[in-house]
């Protein structure tokens, strides 16, 4: 696997953009992948990688950076996405706003990296498991790059609460950008499922100027698995927004169950239709990753688009190391009717 991946590390740099207007994050970028581009592949990270859980990924000069949940947010980095180690934790301390407004709080969920408006935005929840009670909370840096005197974690509070009182979860945060550079930010977990809502692009927090929560993906209560969908993950291709999202149970070890689907649509608000034409909110959901090998209940993935090559990075329980979670990567391929696959699927 190492030597097929010396054929697809290729560099890329922060992007800019000057004043107060977003600037596409890496892992959205609409660009479609260039003709004769290699096919998907399915790495094997090692290192530091035990226990990393709901990882996105992004890349800052020559290193890439993975953050996922874990006490303050743990950050892990490599040179060629395979060879992992621990670079830190994104706070010295939990925020104190979210010590009052989450009782009981201990790790911070489900981190999401954008960068725009010359910071990096890191969303965040935390919450207490089977709890509504929960925060999306923010914070930027000028830089990724510990070593550097720029470095410096910001926060910036809260961006969107769920009290119980409302029938949605504000948890798993991901930033998306639309054609028009505007920022939004899927969330949810669990509940009426998946919800889409405006940003400002100056401050990174919900906008005024469109108070909307849009209804973007749910399952039936009724159904085997209830209402189990959460880990929301937008990107576009082609002509269309893909919605990603994790179905039935995480976090049980080998027991877990959790796999991913997707629809797509081409408004950012939806409707978001799986290949069958089935709508999302009626739980559709075409599915591109399941359990494999010994790798059980893999889910909440990322995606980190770098020259062409859509990377796919998630979490698998390891069936043969006590359920242990681990990093998993690969990259995404896409088919002649626009629909992703998956290398450890079977897809060619």
């Amino acid at each position: 696997m190492k030597s097929m991946l010396v054929l697809l590390l290729l560099a890329l740099g922060p992007l800019l953009l000057a004043g107060c207007q977003p600037i596409v994050a890496p892992d959205t970028t609409p660009a479609e992948p260039p003709a004769g581009s290699p096919p998907p592949v399915m790495l094997e990270p090692e290192g530091f990688v035990q226990r990393i859980h709901d990882p996105v990924m992004a890349k800052e000069g020559d290193t890439y950076y993975v953050f996922s949940t874990g006490s303050r947010i743990m950050v892990i980095c490599s040179q060629d996405m395979v060879t992992w180690e621990f670079c830190g934790r994104v706070f010295e301390r939990v925020p104190t706003w979210i010590m009052k407004a989450i009782p009981g709080v201990g790790d911070l969920w489900a981190p999401d990296i954008s960068f725009f408006n010359d910071k990096w935005h890191l969303y965040y929840a935390a919450s207490t498991f089977g709890s509504p009670r929960s925060a999306i909370g923010l914070a930027t840096n000028k830089t990724l790059d510990p070593n550097s005197p720029d470095y410096e974690w910001v926060d910036e509070g809260m961006v969107i609460e769920s009290t119980g009182a409302e029938n949605w979860n504000a948890i798993d945060a991901n930033l998306v950008l639309d054609d028009a550079g505007e920022p939004w930010l899927a969330f949810g977990s669990y509940w009426s499922g998946l919800k889409l809502i405006k940003l400002d692009a100056a401050i990174g927090k919900r906008s005024n100027a469109d108070e909307t929560i849009y209804a973007i993906a749910q399952r039936p209560a009724n159904g085997p698995s209830g209402t189990a969908i959460e880990a929301p993950f937008i990107v576009k291709h082609g002509d269309f927004y893909y919605l990603f999202a994790s179905f039935d149970a995480c976090c049980r070890g080998r027991d877990s169950t959790y796999n991913v689907r997707v629809g797509r649509s081409e408004a950012i608000t939806g409707p978001y239709v799986d290949r069958d034409g089935v709508p999302m909110l009626e739980g559709g959901g075409t599915r591109i990753l399941d359990a494999y090998g010994q790798w059980r209940g893999p889910g909440h993935n990322g995606f980190y688009r770098e020259d062409g090559v859509d990377w796919f990075p998630y979490h698998a329980y390891n069936a043969q190391l006590n359920g242990i979670s681990h990093l998993r990567l690969e990259s995404l391929g896409w088919d002649e009717e626009g629909w992703p696959y998956l290398p450890s699927q079977g897809g060619e």
